[in-house]
């Protein structure tokens, strides 16, 4: 194997996990806010506990396309480009 390929090889793989790592800190930050402060709005508001959890639940989906974009991107990165 040539060294050159081995070192792509090696950069290709550092990128799909700094990718992924990154990545998915900010799906987490931003689900674990949503939901903390949608059970303080059912704690406060028992009545709107539905409205809440369905609106929760559509902004953890939203949210969540980002860490999804991240997998998306290090699966390209680790499996397409130079062989």
């Amino acid at each position: 194997m040539d060294i050159g390929l081995a070192i792509v090889n090696a950069a290709r793989a550092l990128g799909a996990a700094l990718c992924m790592g990154i990545g998915a800190i900010g799906p987490a930050i931003g689900e674990g806010n949503a939901v903390g402060k949608a059970l303080e709005g059912m704690a406060r508001q028992p009545e709107m506990a539905g409205t809440l959890r369905t609106n929760m639940i559509l902004g953890c989906a939203i949210t969540e396309t980002t860490g999804i974009y991240s997998f998306v991107i290090s699966l390209l990165l680790m499996f397409m480009g130079i062989r």
